[in-house]
């Protein structure tokens, strides 16, 4: 029995998915599991990652901005303090703030806000010694499935032919999880734990097992195009979207699904990813089974996010094959077959021997109805699911939120439902001010009128307050959109409102300035100045 009563937390994170491909959410996916958390819990459907993965990552965990953490683009050292590549000193993660306030810490999955890699490197901003107190996975941003590289236990590597023959890191990631809260159950039942589950799924490569990605077999036949339609009227029929909202157009890029060639193949890109996605699903579907056994899952706030949106990177072959492969995966399979790496329509994707991604088009249906993808601000890049499932505290399951918030308010709502303290200083290093706000009056359908939010990422820029969303999509000039009636950004109102886009530009320069934020093409100088001097 659990003497300390404050709930247990387990934060579930995915990786490069969408905003619609979920079940619950209007897509195709079948996600059983999440469908369940969502038909018992809360939908968010306005809440806001930070267009990418590493900021995401050190945003969330820290309840600050990316570039106050030190992690403001990725995990590459620019010299400047927002864009160190590694979280510094002055932010405080979860798990430290939960630990020292009686918590057991857990994590599973990608880690990916530290540019040291090395087991044998410095491993100060690596999760155990950020918080957690036990933690399996990878430390690196994307790898093989059958064989990712920078695997972990606490601080020791794990090595490939430590691997069991039947190895796939999304099952490892759930298993782990599993592990963890039965240990707990076992060992320490009287305190309260909080698990991180960090999947790296569906983020590319494209690999899957052959009898998941069967069960999609011909489901995205009728393409793009159709399936985007068929999503927009779905999401409107669950409350997701508003009626006026428009579907965005398809990306210029790509053509309309009746001229697209090498249909097989882009279909079972987007079969493989579904696949990926409902293993995912399935992992999930154990870590409840695990929390219902050992009693608590009446007793612990499951939130459900993802890192970004939809991802449109075409994967290319390597130009070097030695400097390009380390971090992936390496260039052969674990017994020693070649690994074909890049979008080839002549090589289906999912088994090992593959590397591949889902690409421009299915981005595009993965983000439905909005514009733009991962990198980008527009709300295609940053609209994120949210799904909350607390049977203590939310008794009426199966309901909506539409009140805006982003990945800061996660490390508030972790402080308010623990009663901790946030704090001032933690071992000897003076702390910013936590950035977020509660996401637990929204839970009651509060308003908090007064929310402003904050983007940037590789100079693309963005402030939401109140309906009105000022963006930029870099080098470009500002937009304006009225976030009620044109959420999907179609109808750029700057123009009409100068006066707006000056008020909301002072106010996203304002912030900039306070949190570290540099002006991209300085960022892009500072690097090309480090590469003529190597």
């Amino acid at each position: 029995m659990q003497k300390d009563q404050r709930p247990n937390i387990v934060l579930i994170l995915n990786d490069d998915m969408g905003f619609s491909d979920l079940g619950c959410y209007g897509g195709e996916i079948n996600s059983p599991n999440l469908d369940r958390l969502a038909s018992n819990g809360l939908r968010f459907t306005q809440f806001y990652n930070t267009a990418r993965c590493c900021p995401s990552r050190a945003s969330m965990l820290t309840g600050l901005h990316p570039h106050q953490t030190g992690v403001g683009h990725m995990v590459s050292d620019d010299g400047l303090e927002g864009y160190r590549g590694d979280l510094n000193h002055q932010c405080v993660t979860i798990a430290e703030v939960l630990q020292s306030s009686g918590y057991r810490t857990y994590m599973s999955g990608k880690w990916h806000v530290s540019r040291h890699t090395d087991p044998d490197g410095p491993k100060h901003s690596w999760p155990c010694q950020r918080g957690f107190d036990r933690f399996y996975g990878i430390i690196t941003g994307a790898a093989n499935y059958w064989k990712p590289n920078t695997l972990t236990r606490d601080n020791d590597p794990i090595t490939h032919d430590q691997f069991p023959e039947e190895y796939f890191l999304t099952d490892a990631i759930s298993n782990e999880a599993v592990k963890f809260i039965g240990d707990h159950a076992e060992s320490t039942p009287d305190q309260p734990f909080i698990t991180y589950v960090a999947y790296t799924a569906p983020h590319w490569p494209l690999h899957a097992h052959e009898e998941d990605i069967a069960r999609y077999k011909d489901r995205f036949a009728d393409g793009w195009d159709q399936l985007r339609q068929e999503r927009l009227q779905r999401m409107k029929g669950m409350g997701l979207l508003a009626e006026c909202w428009s579907l965005s157009d398809r990306d210029p890029s790509q053509p309309p699904w009746d001229e697209a060639e090498h249909k097989e193949w882009n279909q079972r890109r987007m079969e493989v990813y579904a696949a990926q996605i409902e293993r995912m699903d399935r992992g999930i579907g154990n870590v409840i089974q695990a929390l219902e056994q050992a009693g608590q899952l009446e007793n612990t706030l499951i939130l459900f996010l993802a890192d970004n949106g939809g991802c449109a990177e075409e994967l290319r072959p390597p130009a070097k094959i030695e400097t390009s492969w380390p971090v992936w995966g390496g260039p052969t399979t674990r017994d020693g077959r070649p690994v074909q790496r890049g979008n080839d329509p002549n090589i289906m994707p999912g088994p090992e021997t593959t590397y591949q991604s889902y690409g421009v088009p299915w981005a595009n249906l993965s983000n439905t109805p909005f514009r733009e993808y991962k990198h980008w601000v527009h709300e295609g890049g940053i609209a994120t699911p949210l799904i909350v499932h607390w049977p203590n505290y939310i008794k009426t399951g199966g309901e909506l939120r539409h009140q805006p918030g982003q990945l800061p308010d996660i490390m508030s709502t972790c402080l308010e439902v623990t009663g901790t303290e946030y704090p001032n200083d933690y071992n000897g290093s003076s702390i910013l001010a936590v950035e977020g706000t509660s996401l637990v009056p929204i839970f009651d359908d509060q308003d908090d009128d007064n929310k402003v939010l904050y983007w940037e990422h590789e100079g693309n820029q963005a402030v939401r307050r109140g309906k009105w969303k000022l963006v930029t999509k870099y080098p470009g000039s500002w937009e304006l959109y009225n976030m009620e009636e044109d959420r999907t950004e179609l109808n750029d109102l700057s123009a009409d409102h100068p006066d707006l886009v000056k008020e909301l530009s002072r106010l996203y320069q304002d912030w900039a300035d306070r949190c570290y934020v540099e002006p991209w093409n300085q960022i892009l100088e500072t690097r090309k100045g480090k590469r003529s001097r190597n």
